[in-house]
């Protein structure tokens, strides 16, 4: 099943900078992984802000809450989760 997610990070002004860049870099592999293994298809920065736009595919909503409770950054993000269904126009036979 495919998710439309749009996370927020807000990291503390306070978090010290060593643990703030190291919580980052695991993020960054996590996240690397997933794409990888296919469950996160596709990810994109908002202009200007500490922000993405992604597409998680998962095979139900306890996978997706396990993948996005995993994530290192978690505790300091806002997260907004739309699930999605193919359209009966589109032409893909990838986005199901």
């Amino acid at each position: 099943m495919l998710y439309h997610v749009h996370m927020t990070v807000n990291i503390p002004a306070d978090l010290d900078p060593d643990e703030a860049a190291r919580v980052k870099a695991t993020e960054k592999a996590y996240s690397q992984d997933l794409q990888r293994q296919g469950v996160w298809r596709h990810i994109w920065r908002l202009s200007g802000l500490y922000e993405n736009i992604s597409i998680f595919d998962c095979r139900d909503n306890d996978h997706l809450h396990e993948v996005l409770t995993g994530l290192p950054l978690y505790p300091y993000m806002d997260i907004h989760v739309t699930p999605l269904n193919r359209h009966p126009s589109s032409i893909r036979d990838d986005d199901t």
